[in-house]
């Protein structure tokens, strides 16, 4: 049951209905957005280029994952309204020192009714940006349901909405990700507000992911690469340069793929550990891949290369806590593993691109090119792709 705003007004049915005159698409004036740089560069690359005025974007991650830090910062470096339902401002004005941001245009307003929030925003002249902790605390006094339900969750970014559009204020609305991985509240609020950001990552690591799920303003294969640290989040310029900066040399099991962050390519080191196993059924652990996609990994060395894994247990890993959904990657999966059961390196010098199939070949993969001049820029020699080898023994055959 959704409780709704019913209108009591009736119109007459005599009353005439408005004609509206449409509007040819080939006489219509393109206007250039004028946006706001946030001075984060990675957060205005995922936005398209910067804030448009009058946009409203929901922020959604797992509580702790860095929302409002992340917001703190830009709110600071812009200067504007920060609205808190959730902490007192003795607990924002804690955040912003150990922030040490700039304090002097930082306004915060602890308010949870939205008409009131509207009011008091109405009333401060030179607003850049608006941010709204949390959109589950915000109530209308229009409904009666408590804060979080879907009906007040519904109006209350309605309402904030209505008024952005109006007034060209933009609105960041800091949404929660239930255990489902799903925004908290009404699903409808993707379709109400102009750009869905998550805030991804591994809360014991110290880097963040934020990808566009939706974008009215621009492109949303773009992702922005953050470190977490003691001032807040960094922006990460050049990632493949960082995650692979403590690798350790010469030792079996590690392997260099070259994937796709959005359209830009990253390296990241895929760790293998194979030992014997004392179970009548070994363990397949997985810590930033899929552990489906590890299950089958093994099950095709095991068939196709005559590899004995059902008496070890496989231990998986992607340095650095990011997380490689594309199948890209499955080359470097499979001989990070045969290094580590035969305990021998693989060419520290080599990038490992392609995917495997459940015949043991290997496919091509997207942005191919993309992917081996990132390689070479930091400096990798030789990249093994599926132009080179058709077969997953083939390769395995060749290393050792």
């Amino acid at each position: 049951m959704v409780e709704t705003i019913v209108s009591t007004k009736r119109k007459a049915k005599s009353e005439k209905r408005k004609v509206i005159q449409p509007l040819r698409l080939s006489e219509i004036e393109k206007k250039k957005l004028a946006r706001i740089k946030t001075g984060i560069s990675e957060f205005d690359r995922v936005l398209g280029g910067g804030v448009v005025p009058g946009s409203v974007v929901l922020l959604a991650g797992e509580p702790g994952i860095g929302k409002s830090t992340l917001l703190t910062q830009i709110l600071a470096q812009l200067g504007g309204l920060y609205v808190s339902g959730e902490e007192s401002p003795e607990q924002v004005k804690i955040r912003t020192r150990r922030l040490k941001v700039k304090e002097e245009n930082f306004l915060i307003l602890p308010e949870t009714n939205v008409e009131a929030v509207i009011s008091t925003i109405e009333q401060l002249p030179n607003l850049t940006i608006v941010v709204i902790d949390s959109i589950q605390t915000m109530t209308t006094e229009e409904l009666t349901g408590t804060a979080g339900s879907i009906g007040q969750v519904r109006e209350s970014a309605n309402k904030l909405l209505k008024f952005a559009k109006r007034t060209k204020t933009p609105i960041f609305l800091i949404g929660h990700i239930t255990k489902a991985g799903a925004i908290a509240g009404p699903k409808v609020l993707e379709h109400l507000v102009d750009v869905v950001l998550y805030l991804e990552g591994d809360k014991s690591q110290q880097f963040r992911i934020l990808r566009a799920y939706k974008n009215r303003f621009g492109a949303t294969d773009e992702v922005g690469v953050f470190e977490m640290k003691d001032l807040g989040m960094t922006a990460i310029e050049d990632p493949s340069q960082l995650f692979l900066s403590r690798r350790a040399k010469n030792v079996p099991g590690s392997v260099i793929v070259p994937i796709l962050a959005g359209i830009r390519p990253v390296l990241v080191e895929i760790q293998a550990l194979v030992i014997p196993t004392s179970l009548v059924v070994p363990r397949r652990v997985a810590s930033g891949i899929s552990f489906q996609r590890l299950q089958l990994l093994s099950a095709v060395l095991q068939k196709r290369c005559q590899l004995p894994l059902g008496k070890f247990d496989v231990y998986l890993n992607v340095a650095g806590g990011i997380r490689v959904d594309e199948p890209a990657a499955d080359l470097g999966i499979c001989l990070a593993i045969v290094s580590s059961l035969k305990d021998r390196t693989v060419n520290q010098e080599a990038v490992f691109i392609g995917e495997v199939g459940l015949l043991g070949e290997i496919r091509s993969v997207g942005q191919l090119g993309k992917r081996i001049n990132e390689a070479k820029k930091l400096g990798f020699k030789e990249a093994i792709t599926p132009e080179k080898y058709h077969s997953l023994g083939g390769v395995i055959k060749k290393l050792w």
